[in-house]
Parts: C-alpha cells; structure tokens; sequence
C-alpha cells in the first residue's frame, strides 16, 4: 500500500512539473539550493537573493545533496516526498497496533492516512522539506511510547531541521507528552529541543543569512515587527486576534481539516491535539488565505496529532465509525472531494498550447550561464549560479544574462502578458541579443558574446 501510494506521488508530481505547472517558489527554490550544495558552492537562491538556510534554516536539505551529487535531477526531489509522505503510513499503522487496535483497524487507519487530502495534495505543490517530518513525528511518538528514548531524540532532532516553524509543534508535543502522556523524559527533550531550537533559529541562525529576519512575519504584520513582538501581542492584545479566531474562514478551514477524520474523532479524545494549537493558532492568524486551505504544506504538522486522536477514540471504542471497510470508504469519499487530481485534466493543460515549443527552447540552452525566464520555466533550468524570473513590477538589466527565455502566452506568475510583449520588443531592438527562437508565442533570446 506504502509502494502504491509513493509510486503515484511521484508520477503525480512529475507529470506536472513536465506540464510546467511548478513554479521558481518553492521547487526552483530548493533544486538550486541543493544543486549548488552538491558542487560545493554556496547555496544563494538567485531569484530570492539569499542563502537558503535564511529561508526557514531548514538544514535537512543538505543530505539531499548527496542524491545530486550523484545524478543532478529535479525528480530526486520528487521522490523524496513522495516516499517520506507514503511512509507516514508505517508508524501510523505500528502507532494504532501500540494503542491496542486490531489489525485490520490498524490497516484501515493507514488507509486513512494515505487518503487525507493534504498528503496527496502536497505533492501537487513543489517541494517542501517539512514533509519528511512527517513520518519523523509519527515515529518519534511511536518511540516515546515505547520508551525508545535514543529513537525518539533522533527522530525529534531530524525533524527540527525540516523547518524552523516545526520547533513550536515540537515544544507542544513535549508539553503533551510530559503532563498527559506521562513520559516525562521524552517530553522534557521534545519541549527543550522545540524551544532552544526556535530561539537559535529565529534570533541566531536565520538572521545570519537574511539580516531582515523571519520572512513570515510579514505574514503577521498587524501584530508587530518581528517574532518576540507577535508572540506578546498575542497575549497583550486579544482584540486584534479574535475577529480572526471567530470567522468565517477560520470555521472553513477547520471544517476542512476535520472532515476526513470526523468519523474517528470524539471529544473525550482530543488530547493530543494539544501539540496542534500552535500551528493551528499560526494559520488562523496568518493573512494569507494559503495557510487556511488542504493544498498548502501549512497544515502538515497539525495532521499526525488528528490521526492520533482517531487512533485513541478507535481504541477506545469511542469512534463513530470502527468498521474497517467503512473507515476507507470514508476516507475515500473526502479523497474524492477534496483532493486536486481534477486539476490534470483542467488546471494543468492550460499553458499545452506552448509546451511543445518550451520544451524546443530549454534544449537551446546548452549552458549553465544565467538565465531571465517565467517563474513556471525556473525550476527547469535551476541548475545554474544565476537565474531569475520575469516581474511585471520590477526593471532588469538584460545584459547581466546569457539567455533570456519568455512565454508571451502564459507569462507567469506576477508577469502580464503586455510586460512580456515589451520585453520582447525591447529585447528585438537591442543588438546585443539575437532571436534563437520563436515559435507559439514562446521567444528564446541569446546575448552574442563580445557586443
């Protein structure tokens, strides 16, 4: 089931890359940060302008390198994801048997877990390191339990490095584990490690890298400058929080959360989501829309703690539904609503008129100079210092790249088509550059050498 649900992830994701549907942010991103790693360079994303560990001081990213080193493809990325999603299954399936559920239930949870529609949502989305926490968190719980204490501390220092944010899942996961799980020992560590974490990251680490800060925080402006100010003020100001808390998009998003485990989740069972509140409070908080819905990676660490509640009710007795053929059945249901497969066949097509001549244009590009093209292109062509994508708000100095690469039709985002169409004249006027290529509104232009 494992090897099924990895091996549809991976064509998922790859057939919409191949479709030029990924985009500069976030699988250019982490495929030029990790290819400049595996040749020993720094790891500055060009088109962001900063080494990448100032992004969410993600250091997980570096063994990734090693996969590159050996063969440097995008699709590596690919199949890291989509293993490290599809292995959640295996603790979730060894944490139900802990628990004292039978097999079959314990099966049907793992079903459950490979039909929730963020987890094959998420590999519709470029690539996020955090998804390799998952089956860290779930292994991670399954050792305290155990008291596999080594386990457990490896696997909660692995998942630190998957992003900076996980530290606040971590540190209440610590808290859960200490007062209501009773182990005492693995809380301290998980609750200590999220904490100190947090600090060195937010204050040491990624200012280091990015002397502005946290970039997220600009997610909370309404709340203050910088994290230590977010986190007063929401104690110090509750007016400014609860008309968010209160909403109607918060009830969306929580309804949207809910739904696919709602069959399994009873109230006198909620208390793992206790190590949820603080990804769940940064989400509902946040002004952009994309940390509310089940498409974004946003919502990742809340899910291992919903699964664990179902797992206890369904021990318990307590579910609403323990028949295994009706827990799938569920499951499936809320794959069918909620998961984004229809965008194969609508979303997905709409640049197929200038695929065919992108694909022309990229085989043109037979070397590693820099490069100004659409943020979807981006992350087919990242394997290279310097490499940028085109801004309908934003001037370029077209002599600093080799190649210049433009779809007039589907410009990307945060292009126009007109600004595409004036790059293009203005780059048919300057002698320096020489059209390559054109073809079904696609134009590949390339600095002659010595003008």
């Amino acid at each position: 089931m494992v090897g099924l649900a990895a091996l549809v992830f991976f064509l998922a994701s790859s057939v919409r890359h191949g479709l030029f549907q990924s985009g500069a942010f976030d699988l250019g991103y982490f495929d030029q940060a990790i290819y400049l790693i595996s040749r020993g360079e720094l790891p500055i994303v060009s088109f962001w302008g900063y080494h990448f560990l100032g992004g969410h001081a993600d250091w997980m990213v570096y063994p990734l390198a090693g996969l590159y080193w050996l063969y440097a493809d995008v699709h590596w990325l690919f199949a890291v994801q989509a293993i490290a999603l599809a292995l959640g299954a295996i603790p979730a399936y060894h944490l139900a048997l802990q628990a004292g559920v039978k097999p079959p239930q314990a099966t049907a949870l793992a079903a459950a877990y490979l039909l929730y529609p963020l987890v094959f949502n998420l590999t519709l989305f470029d690539f996020h390191p955090e998804v390799m926490a998952l089956p860290l968190m779930l292994t991670a719980i399954w050792a305290a339990r155990a008291d596999r204490v080594g386990w457990f501390t490896f696997c909660t220092v692995l998942a630190l490095g998957c992003r900076d944010g996980l530290s606040l899942t971590i540190a209440a996961m610590g808290i859960w584990l200490f007062f209501w799980e009773r182990k005492r020992l693995c809380g301290a560590i998980a609750l200590l490690s999220g904490v100190i974490w947090f600090l060195v990251a937010v204050k040491w680490l990624i200012p280091i890298f990015r002397p502005e800060g946290v970039e997220a925080t600009l997610r909370y402006a309404y709340l203050g400058d910088s994290v230590l100010e977010i986190a007063q003020n929401l104690f110090l100001r509750p007016d400014l929080i609860l008309g968010r808390v209160f909403s109607l998009p918060t009830l969306e998003y929580l309804v949207l959360l809910l739904a696919p485990l709602l069959w399994g989740l009873h109230p006198r069972h909620l208390t793992p989501l206790v190590a949820a509140v603080p990804m769940l409070v940064v989400n509902i908080l946040s002004e952009s829309p994309t940390q509310r819905n089940l498409v974004h990676q946003y919502s990742l660490p809340i899910l291992p703690f919903l699964l664990l509640a179902v797992i206890s009710a369904v021990a318990a007795h307590n579910a609403w539904v323990r028949q295994p053929r009706r827990i799938v059945l569920w499951a499936t249901v809320a794959f069918l609503l909620l998961g984004k497969y229809g965008h194969f066949g609508s979303l997905y097509l709409e640049s197929l008129d200038t695929w065919g001549a992108t694909r022309q244009a990229i085989a043109q590009i037979t070397t590693d100079e820099s490069v100004l093209t659409t943020h979807a292109i981006v992350p087919h062509l990242t394997h290279r210092p310097q490499i940028r994508f085109t801004l309908a708000d934003t001037p370029f100095d077209l002599q600093q790249f080799k190649y210049v690469l433009l779809d007039t039709r589907h410009p990307g985002w945060r292009s126009t088509p007109d600004y595409a169409q004036g790059l293009v004249k203005q780059l048919q006027g300057d002698r320096r550059f020489q059209l390559q290529l054109q073809r079904d509104g696609v134009f590949l232009f390339v600095q002659q050498s010595g003008l």
